[in-house]
């Protein structure tokens, strides 16, 4: 019988890969075992932590279904390792510094069984500041066409784990950011949908040396990784992808010509100002 067979089909695999993070792993934790969904299983991969974060995770490991120990390979390798071991027929990922408030995989196991198109949930969230602040982020979901250009909805999402072995996991050469966007690309490119529940169900950290941030340092050069790994989806939406790339120069050339003229007109005051007190003077 085959790995996928043998899946417990209500059974939600809960999979959070940790790395070096003593102060939040256990509020993660937490918010997993809080879900209102009853069958579930939690699964920790300890990426290779230093030591704090072994004796936090010594101490709540009574907590979790499964305790899984390696060196630090990054994110997308922590999260196939865990995924592996998952014995539910869903699977949700969840960054260790972050959380769901109790509702989240109840209300996205009735999506899923609600809609035969679904291969993703996601749901809005609330981010979280270092400073106190909180906005709110409301990714909008959608079709592959969605995704092309743009992420629409939170890396931590709930998936099948037959679609993740299907198209192959996260890709594990990704340890600079955009893995997750990649992952989804490849979820919905032969179809399905990205569904989005319209609550705050998660709550996302926004920190100094965060994912989200390295992948913004390397933006240009992960884009250029997955448009050429992707080349064949980018070329036949040949028209969005020019579309897209033109728009962005445009966009571009307008933001330099503002820039432009407001420099030009402190020159221009800089330049006059001088002039005007003379005349005043002399007025």
């Amino acid at each position: 019988m085959s790995k996928e067979m043998q899946n417990r089909p209500d059974l939600i695999s809960i999979v959070i890969p940790c790395y070096n993070d003593t102060q939040f792993i256990e509020q993660a934790v937490d918010s997993a075992l809080n879900q209102t969904y009853f069958d579930k299983e939690i699964i920790v991969v300890d990426d290779g932590s230093d030591f704090e974060t072994k004796k936090v995770l010594k101490n709540i490991e009574h907590k979790i279904t499964k305790l899984i120990t390696q060196e630090n390979k990054g994110q997308s390798t922590a999260r196939n390792v865990g995924i592996r071991y998952a014995k539910g027929e869903f699977v949700l990922v969840l960054d260790s510094d972050d959380f769901f408030e109790p509702t989240f995989c109840e209300k996205a196991i009735n999506i899923f069984t609600s809609c035969k198109e679904t291969k993703i949930v996601s749901c809005y969230a609330n981010l979280l500041f270092n400073n106190g602040k909180k906005l709110h982020y409301k990714p909008k979901g959608g079709t592959i066409h969605d995704f092309l250009f743009f992420n629409q909805i939170l890396g931590t999402s709930m998936f099948k784990r037959q679609d993740w072995e299907y198209c192959g996991g996260y890709d594990e050469s990704m340890r600079n950011g955009f893995e997750d966007w990649e992952f989804f690309i490849r979820l919905l490119k032969n179809g399905g949908i990205a569904e989005v529940i319209k609550e705050h169900l998660y709550n996302y950290r926004k920190r100094l040396n965060s994912t989200t941030l390295k992948a913004n340092e390397n933006k240009y050069e992960l884009l250029k990784y997955m448009f050429l790994k992707h080349k064949e989806l980018y070329i036949n939406n040949f028209e969005l992808t020019i579309s897209h790339l033109l728009n962005g120069i445009e966009r571009e050339e307008i933001e330099k010509r503002k820039n432009t003229e407001r420099l030009e007109f402190k020159i221009g005051q800089t330049i006059l100002k001088p002039i005007r007190w003379v005349k005043s003077l002399l007025g």
